[in-house]
Parts: structure tokens; C-alpha cells; sequence
């Protein structure tokens, strides 16, 4: 009996991360960043709790003092089904969703069993570099960007002129681009949007070769998911910002200089990862709304067990679902 539960688990998330978008999409554009991100964490909390998981978040909000809802170490679920850690990004893409921006989708993911997702505490950045199937099991975070372009490029069977490599535009990239740029490669900007990144690498009709650059440890946690449900490989490595973090490193007992695998990310064999389409983009639709009625949403779902992914597009009515939500979130 466990399996046909596990498979209907795959649409439970999309409806999480379906409700979060919805919820979202009603402040794009608006420039109010905290109103999209609290309507993407009250209309995931809300369906994250009928889910029959039992489930710890790994990767949520923050700590309980800064986040009511979605915290670290937060139990969510009915707590009568499978035992999960559990990661989410209410909305990965926050400035974009306020500024009317492409790229911004919500996203959840979960791991079986207790203590199979990586913690990454207080450390907020990391390195990271991330291909698909082509090119997994040949990238090291410690060796040049440029011996790993050269290695990417031969398995995608490219020239390192023709690979677009994708890095987040942050002045604590400034190396990253450098390096890219003497080897001759291609090298696309974005402003927002690490898991979308990441996933980019491995889907079958994008160019996109390879994400690297420093940027969020929870979004890395969370491309790890997917990319094990799609074949590809993330590498990483927590990246201090200052003195204090890494005092505060060397009190913890955590080697800043370790590389952290795909499988030291997302250890478990039985990973779901559901994201939603908010602002859309290269990887997810937006969310259409038809009138103050009717939406459309765009949403994938991947199995790492089964490595399936779909994609579903979704007809919602609105005045249904304000019925069935006592919360109103999509008032």
C-alpha cells in the first residue's frame, strides 16, 4: 500500500506550492517584497499541514524567533505518514515577484527519513557549481573554473566558446566572471533565482551547460533535491562573509574548506521536489489569472526513486478555493 501513497504525495506537493503561487502572484508587481513572501508562506503552510508526512523542516524561513511560520526544526504534516526531513522556498525569487520580474517560482522538496537533508546552521552563502546528466561525475569545486569548462564542454560535446554558463549578479562573483570570461565561454546574468538555476542545467531543452557562484546555502540544499530526481550533480562549499563567520566557523567545529556532494546535500534515495510557476521564465509558466475567478498555473514534479519528472498545467477556481480555505488566502 505504500506506493500508490508515495505516488499521491508527488500531487500533494504540487498543490503546496500551487496554493503558495497563487498567493504570490496577487502581489506581483506591487513592490511590496514582505506581502509576497507572507502570502507565499501562509498559502504553503496552510496545505503543508493536511499532508499525511511526518515531516521536520530542514530548510525553511529561518529560526523560530524570526519566522512564525515555515521555521527551521519546525514539525510539519499530519504526522501519520512517511518519516521526512522537509525543504521549502515559499518564493524563490522575492524581488522578482515584486518588481514584476521573470524567474520567481515556489518550491518545496522532501527526503526520506530523519536527518538525510544538510543543515547548513548559520552559514548563509555558498560556493557552488552545478551541471545535468551530461556532465555529472565530472566537476571538482576545487580544481579551475576553466578545467571544468573545459571537461563540461567535452561531454555536452561542445567548444568552451558555445557553453552559457549561468552565475547570480553579485559583486562577490566578480571572480567567477573573470575566470569565465578568459577561457572564452558565454556567461548569462541572473538577478535572482538559485534553484531555477541550478535545475536549468540539467533540463533537456535548455542551453544552459553550468551554474556556478557563490549564493544561498538553503537554495542549494533545495537544487540538490532536484537535481538527484534528474540525474545531475551540484557541488558546494560553505563561503564565510567575513571575520566573525569564520571565528565562528572554527568555534563550531565546521571546515569551511570541505566540498559538500549532491548525496552529502540530499542523502536519502527517496527525494519528491515540486515547484510552481510565479512570475515565469525559462524553466516554469507564470501564474495567469483569468478575471478575479480563474487562474492557470504551470508545476513540475520530480521522484529521485522513480526519476520521473512531469509537468502539469492546472485550471484553478478561485471562488472554490476561497470557500475551502478558511484563511482566505486568496482573497
Amino acid at each position: 500500500m505504500a506506493e500508490p501513497i508515495e505516488r499521491n504525495l508527488g500531487l500533494d506537493l504540487v498543490r503546496v506550492t500551487e496554493t503558495a503561487a497563487l498567493g504570490a502572484a496577487r502581489w506581483l508587481g506591487r513592490g511590496d517584497k514582505e506581502a509576497v513572501d507572507q502570502a507565499a508562506v501562509d498559502g504553503m503552510r496552510l496545505h503543508l499541514s493536511t499532508l499525511d508526512i511526518d515531516g521536520i523542516v530542514v530548510i525553511g524561513e529561518g529560526e523560530k524567533d524570526e519566522a512564525p511560520m515555515l521555521y527551521n526544526g519546525e514539525r510539519v504534516g499530519t504526522g501519520q505518514g512517511m518519516v521526512v526531513d522537509v525543504a521549502v522556498d515559499p518564493i524563490d525569487g522575492t524581488t522578482l515577484t515584486a518588481h514584476g520580474l521573470p524567474g520567481a517560482i515556489t518550491v518545496i522538496a522532501i527526503a526520506e527519513g530523519r536527518g538525510t537533508m544538510y543543515d547548513p546552521g548559520p552559514f548563509v552563502y555558498m560556493d557552488k557549481i552545478a551541471v545535468g546528466p551530461d556532465a555529472a561525475g565530472l566537476i571538482d569545486l576545487d580544481a579551475p573554473i576553466a578545467d571544468n569548462l573545459k571537461k563540461i564542454a567535452k561531454a555536452r560535446g561542445k567548444e568552451i566558446g558555445e557553453l552559457r554558463c549561468l552565475i547570480l549578479d553579485r559583486d562577490r562573483n566578480r571572480r567567477h566572471i573573470e575566470e569565465v570570461r578568459a577561457v572564452g565561454a558565454r556567461i548569462s546574468l541572473f538577478r535572482d533565482g538559485d534553484v531555477a538555476a541550478a535545475i536549468a542545467t540539467a533540463e533537456d531543452d535548455e542551453e544552459v551547460d553550468v551554474m556556478l557562484g557563490i549564493g544561498g546555502s538553503p537554495e542549494a540544499v533545495i537544487a540538490a533535491a532536484a537535481l538527484k530526481c534528474m540525474g545531475g550533480e551540484i557541488q558546494c562549499r560553505l563561503w564565510a562573509r567575513n571575520e566573525e563567520e569564520k571565528l565562528r566557523a572554527q568555534d563550531m567545529g565546521t571546515d569551511l574548506t570541505r566540498v559538500l556532494t549532491t548525496n552529502d546535500l540530499v542523502s536519502s534515495d527517496n527525494v519528491f521536489f515540486a515547484a510552481t510557476g510565479v512570475t515565469g521564465g525559462e524553466f516554469l509558466k507564470p501564474v495567469v489569472f483569468t478575471g478575479s475567478d480563474h487562474a492557470t498555473t504551470h508545476s513540475v514534479i520530480m521522484r529521485s526513486k522513480t526519476g520521473s519528472i512531469r509537468y502539469m498545467e492546472a485550471k484553478h477556481d478561485l471562488r472554490r478555493l476561497r470557500e475551502l480555505s478558511e484563511d482566505g488566502i486568496l482573497d
